[in-house]
């Protein structure tokens, strides 16, 4: 606001300073106005351009604007009070206001006042009457009072501005904790959480063996050792969660998701005895994707065959992967009992079934859009996920 302010007394003292060069008398009253034309001109140029950096000064020296007035008056002398200087006279009880508040703008609207008036009082051949002279000293009165008032309103609106600022820095941090929590929500659900479970049926299984009036040998060995491997696919899971919460993944290394998902189809299919095939398809290979991306990637995949697992009783499931127009899609089919007509992921939320609610989460995070449905089956479900190859690669230009 105060650069505006320079800026227009700027352009007033341009128009008006030739008028006083040439009202001044010959000799050193020229030389007097012409300093002054040059000290206002300049002084209001460096406040305007610089206002940062010298408008402290300017708060903290009152003088230095009363020297200002000083010369404006002998400007004002010069041109005489019907020209636009008394305009830039306007300019300094406004300037006050927003500077010094009440206090300064009284003292510099009166001192402007009065100088204005002995003008006026002084000029020979100005006949002005009361109302008339009595014009600009009134509007130097009004501008210090405008002054004030858009100091405290531009005030109230820092402090407000400032309030808004600290509300959404406490909202953002909200924000970042709830999203970092259910992160972690769908991480121990989809990982550690879903492991134990297992671990916990393959227990009561050894337990219900060891105890049978004929115990097998041989399948107690093999629930023993199911038990044993379950038991480290939970220490190696929860490990990996903590690394990933300790580390920032590197995203110049990127991993082999066909891969990966094979592996993990075979595991699951060992691990459960349900007949799992994997296929990969598309036109052309998969480029490496960063490590964050495929690790919910592989996660909604591996979440979608355990829930087809546990809930579905499907007698297949069929893994599919590949580039399809510029798209990377993952499929995840089972021919199990599908979801019941008119789910909605609200329902499965209030229920306490968060695997599917997670899998949207997930591929919302990494900009992949994720399908649910019959598919082109006639029945089953089918989990199809699909990510924008673009969303891979950064550009370098």
């Amino acid at each position: 606001m105060c650069r505006y302010v320079f800026a227009f007394r700027l352009a007033m003292i341009a128009l008006s300073a030739p008028a006083a060069l040439l009202n001044a008398a010959p000799g050193l009253a020229t030389r007097l106005v012409g300093a002054a034309v040059v000290v206002t001109f300049m002084g209001s140029y460096v406040l305007f351009r610089d206002w940062e950096r010298f408008g402290p000064l300017l708060l903290r020296h009152p003088t230095l604007l009363a020297v200002d007035t000083l010369f404006g008056a002998l400007l004002l002398i010069a041109a005489g009070p019907d020209s636009t200087l008394a305009y830039v006279s306007i300019c300094t009880p406004l300037l006050a206001g927003l500077v010094y508040s009440w206090r300064g703008a009284g003292i510099f609207a009166s001192l402007q006042s009065l100088i204005l008036l002995a003008v006026y009082t002084s000029s020979k051949e100005l006949h002005a009457t009361l109302a008339q002279s009595s014009l600009f000293p009134g509007l130097c009165v009004i501008a210090g009072a405008a002054g004030v008032t858009l100091r405290n309103l531009l005030l109230r609106f820092g402090e407000a501005t400032q309030a808004l600022t600290t509300v959404q820095a406490r909202l953002a941090v909200t924000e970042a904790v709830g999203a970092e929590r259910a992160r972690l929500a769908r991480e121990m659900h989809d990982s550690v959480a879903k492991t134990l479970h297992g671990v916990a049926l393959a227990a009561d299984g050894l337990a219900g063996s060891a105890g049978a009036d004929r115990m097998d040998p041989t399948l107690v060995k093999q629930q023993a050792e199911l038990v044993a491997r379950s038991v480290r696919r939970a220490a190696a899971e929860a490990r990996e969660l903590l690394a990933d919460l300790r580390r920032e993944n590197n995203p110049d290394h990127g991993t082999d998701v066909l891969v990966e998902l094979a592996a993990r189809t075979r595991d699951f299919s060992t691990r459960t005895g349900l007949p799992v095939t994997y296929r990969p398809t598309g036109e052309h290979g998969v480029p490496p994707v960063p490590p964050a991306v495929a690790r919910q990637l592989l996660t909604i995949a591996s979440e979608a065959m355990e829930n087809a697992h546990r809930h579905a009783e499907p007698t297949r499931v069929d893994v599919r992967a590949g580039v399809h127009g510029g798209l990377l899609r993952i499929s995840v089919y089972d021919d199990g009992r599908g979801l019941p007509p008119g789910t909605t992921l609200e329902q499965l939320r209030r229920a306490g079934h968060f695997g599917l609610v997670g899998m949207v989460e997930r591929a919302a995070s990494v900009g992949a859009r994720i399908r649910i449905g019959r598919g082109a089956q006639p029945r089953g479900t089918e989990v199809r996920l699909e990510l924008p190859l673009a969303a891979l690669t950064t550009p370098t230009g």
